[in-house]
């Protein structure tokens, strides 16, 4: 072939590779720009409107590992988990270090009650010196152990998260359902005490204390907290509950 034609294709493949790049980053920009609507939708709690967008994007250039975070995030929101662990881990094998992903991912395991494969994931993002957040992983591990009712490893895992963020209030409640289970109630309330103080709106965590403290037989306390569950969340199952203890209570007084 004559040599003028090697060098025409040779520069008409260089404009095409480059054509073809310029044409991608265009695609990114766009998709970004749409999944960016879709996270200011995840930040108001809209999913519904969240996912729209997020579809769109994906449409657009399905590569960018954030977009599967956040559709993970959204179909998790939604209670379609499969879904969820399938974008999470797409966004994982886009970016392999993508450590908020692998913790997303074992949160995602968590719900399914998946608490070997939630746990590999999170000792994975606990080992990751740059992950801005430990506490998250490391009270997620606990959270597993307790369900595996690996008790000591559970109050390990929440110890660990409270030398990082002392106040973090799910784990506080965590290591005060292990000392629950462990037969410990007194430790238990003053974890639960904690856990209330820092997060006083959770109508589960004021049961949880009052449970504790009906275990102690202290019982002005209990009905204390089990009416406040009342007063917090009218209407719901841990209502019912709430004046089911009190009558239970109630009657214990009475004997």
């Amino acid at each position: 072939m004559n040599n003028k034609w090697l060098y025409y294709i040779g520069f008409v493949s260089i404009i095409f590779n480059i054509t073809s790049c310029a044409n991608t980053e265009l695609l990114k920009k766009q998709e970004e720009a749409i999944r960016g609507v879709g996270e200011a939708y995840i930040s108001q709690n809209d999913y519904t409107a969240a996912l729209n967008e997020l579809l769109k994007a994906e449409k657009i250039y399905t590569n960018d590992p954030h977009l599967h975070n956040d559709l993970g995030l959204v179909y998790m929101a939604k209670d379609k988990l499969s879904l969820a662990i399938e974008h999470f881990k797409k966004a994982i094998d886009l970016k392999p270090d993508y450590a908020p992903a692998k913790n997303n991912l074992g949160t995602a395991y968590l719900a399914m009650n998946n608490w070997d494969s939630a746990i590999i994931y999170f000792k994975e993002v606990t080992g990751d010196l740059l992950y801005a957040t430990p506490h998250y992983p490391l009270t997620n591990l606990g959270w597993a152990y307790y369900n595996k009712k690996e008790f000591a490893l559970a109050e390990q895992f929440y110890r660990e998260a409270l030398k990082i963020e002392p106040n973090y209030y799910v784990a506080l409640r965590g290591l005060g359902l292990t000392y629950l289970a462990i037969g410990n109630p007194q430790e238990a309330v003053n974890f639960l005490e904690r856990a209330l103080k820092y997060s006083p709106g959770f109508p589960e965590y004021i049961f949880d204390l009052a449970g504790a403290y009906a275990i102690l037989k202290e019982y002005n306390k209990a009905l204390i907290f089990y009416r406040k569950v009342i007063n917090t969340a009218p209407g719901s199952q841990l209502a019912v509950e709430a004046r089911n203890e009190i009558a239970r209570i109630q009657k214990e007084q009475q004997k």
